[in-house]
């Protein structure tokens, strides 16, 4: 098999990183926060020759899920038509009731309410498996009860969303938000990854785990 490859595209106001992985010479992906237009998301990935394989999120805020519906609904009716299962989309079971109320995933005060929902919810430490490509869903909360990461340990890539940022972190003042619990989150279960895993954040460029444990000023 090919390596685990991913790409990036930067979307919806808050310039919210969606990213997808796929194995090199494959052409299923892994879709992960689908932050805006989903239907647009899915267009390239078709135009690219990507099928959408799954949907990972990693917490529930309006930029992250904006494009969610649309995206799995596009993908859905492609699957059926060819007569394959329906894509599902994956979050951690904390994460329900923030995806759901438009309060509290902050959708309503962006201007654009959005209530929706994971196919699957998972626990910490769960495997995902999607398209040959096998996942750990890190539990790490703090951004939002129910936010976690996805640690592809093959490729030594972690898809962290808004837990951890290049020499910064996830805001903590919405809804089910601490600054102390996603301090603990991060040195407690992201820090003990090996120092040369490259983490994919929500916002912003990739950064390392090392990189991180020496010079994130909120974490040291």
């Amino acid at each position: 098999m090919g390596e685990i490859k991913i790409g990036r595209m930067v979307l919806s106001v808050c310039q919210t990183n969606c990213y997808f992985l796929y194995r090199d010479g494959e052409h299923e992906a892994i879709v992960v926060d689908p932050a805006d237009q989903g239907q647009q998301i899915y267009g390239a990935l078709q135009k690219n020759g990507f099928r959408v394989a799954g949907i990972l999120l990693t917490h529930g805020h309006f930029d992250h899920i904006w494009g969610l519906d649309a995206l799995r609904d596009a993908a859905n009716t492609a699957a059926e038509a060819d007569g394959l299962e329906a894509v599902k989309a994956y979050a951690h079971e904390d994460e329900r009731a923030l995806l759901k109320d438009v309060h509290m995933n902050v959708s309503e005060q962006a201007g654009r309410a959005c209530s929706t929902y994971a196919d699957v919810y998972v626990k910490d430490g769960q495997e995902i498996t999607l398209a040959g490509m096998t996942c750990k869903v890190i539990a790490t909360p703090g951004h939002t009860a129910g936010g976690c990461c996805y640690y592809f340990e093959e490729a030594g890539m972690l898809v962290a969303g808004d837990t951890l940022f290049a020499e910064s972190v996830g805001r903590t003042d919405f809804p089910t938000g601490s600054m102390g619990t996603l301090v603990r989150s991060i040195r407690e279960k992201l820090f003990v990854l090996p120092e040369d895993t490259k983490v994919y954040p929500g916002h912003g460029d990739s950064t390392t785990i090392g990189h991180e444990m020496k010079y994130n000023p909120f974490c040291v």
